[in-house]
């Protein structure tokens, strides 16, 4: 469908259970409340500002060094992706979904800076993630 911007859900909404940051897709509880509302170009732009969120601390830990292998791994494994989302956002979603069952970082394109598993370099992510978007949330309050 031309011009439809995908939801940034990924079915792990933490807001319905008290948390002001989605730990699922990083949107500010606000945001996910009013996304029906905004328009495509509203939408465009907050997903912009979450992949470059996602890219920024993803980019502290690993860095893609073969996006094409990462974008095989996440077709063969069903992982949902964008088009135009930056292959560092894109690793983010795999490690979410796969970080138990990933052995070998490099067979998904990804070199971790330090010599991590999955999980813990997930565990990283995620706590990383949490910290930015609140930091994110704060300073969008502070503007109100």
């Amino acid at each position: 469908m031309a011009g439809r911007i995908a939801s940034p859900c990924v079915g792990l909404c933490s807001t319905t259970v008290g948390d002001r940051v989605c730990r699922g897709c990083q949107r500010i509880d606000d945001e996910i409340r009013d996304w029906p509302a905004l328009d495509g170009e509203a939408r465009e732009r907050r997903m912009t500002e979450l992949d470059a969120l996602r890219v920024e601390v993803a980019g502290r830990h690993l860095s893609v060094v073969d996006a094409a292998a990462l974008e095989a791994q996440l077709v063969r494994h069903r992982i949902r992706f964008r088009a135009d989302q930056p292959s560092l956002s894109r690793a983010v979603e795999l490690l979410r979904v796969g970080r138990d069952r990933i052995r070998d970082l490099s067979r998904y394109g990804l070199a971790p800076v330090e010599p991590l598993d999955a999980a813990t370099l997930h565990a990283r992510l995620a706590a990383d993630l949490l910290d930015a978007a609140e930091a994110r949330r704060e300073a969008r309050a502070s503007l109100s």
